[in-house]
């Protein structure tokens, strides 16, 4: 019987960026039975841990803001259970803090409404120009885009996939956008994507920096009166 929900906030760096979402949530179930972590199982022919993830990050792109929420099935301390795990995780995935959250709440997949990302890239244009290529971005209504995936041609409008887009900072030739983009049962804004409709190469690295939760939606105001992720 589920007793506790703890909801983990970790980082994902360059030594494991290249694992799949499925591969990651078996890491993660090793880590924590090997820790020793009472968790809580699903009922049925093939009980599986209660263990869920905010959101799939893509592979190739590393993070300092992944979600996972986990059921126990005995209570423990949130510092007994960082130590306890953190001993336990390869070198790349770090814990960054433990919370406990309410049993009832919505599952944590259903809570996740948009991504902050880093976007850095190497592109031959004036820092102006670039400007001016935001800001026709964010005042379109609309902007059709199409794309080659699994063999398949995706089409969508990808203005209604990005909340918020800027130039974050440049030197020479490398750009840094930060961009805030939707991560909902509606649509998920990729990163790579939204640089190739302002016209830009494939990014040289993307981080995702946090997952904004339905409650945390007023951290968009916060986001551009300070000009910067929080």
């Amino acid at each position: 019987m589920k007793v506790q929900r703890l909801r983990v906030t970790f980082s994902r760096g360059d030594q494991v960026k290249y694992i799949t979402h499925l591969d990651l949530m078996r890491l993660w179930e090793r880590t924590l039975r090997r820790a020793g972590v009472d968790l809580d199982y699903s009922e049925g022919f093939t009980p599986r841990p209660r263990i869920s993830l905010g959101a799939p990050l893509a592979v190739g792109v590393t993070s300092s803001g992944e979600l996972m929420d986990l059921f126990l099935s005995r209570r423990t301390s949130l510092r007994r259970f960082t130590e306890e795990v953190s001993r336990q995780l390869p070198p790349g995935i770090d814990i960054l803090k433990v919370e406990e959250v309410g049993l009832g709440l919505p599952s944590l997949q259903s809570q996740v409404r948009w991504s902050d990302y880093q976007v850095e890239v190497t592109a031959d244009r004036d820092p102006q120009e670039l400007q001016d290529a935001l800001r026709r971005f964010l005042e379109a209504e609309s902007i059709p885009w199409e794309h080659l995936r699994d063999k398949e041609v995706r089409r969508y409008d990808i203005r209604a996939l990005v909340q918020d887009i800027r130039l974050d900072g440049h030197a020479d030739n490398a750009y840094r956008l930060a961009m805030r983009l939707r991560t909902d049962d509606t649509g998920t804004g990729r990163p790579e994507q939204v640089a190739a409709a302002l016209g830009l190469p494939e990014p040289d690295r993307i981080h995702r920096q946090r997952l904004i939760l339905a409650e945390s939606s007023p951290a968009r105001e916060a986001w551009r009166r300070r000009g910067r992720f929080e």
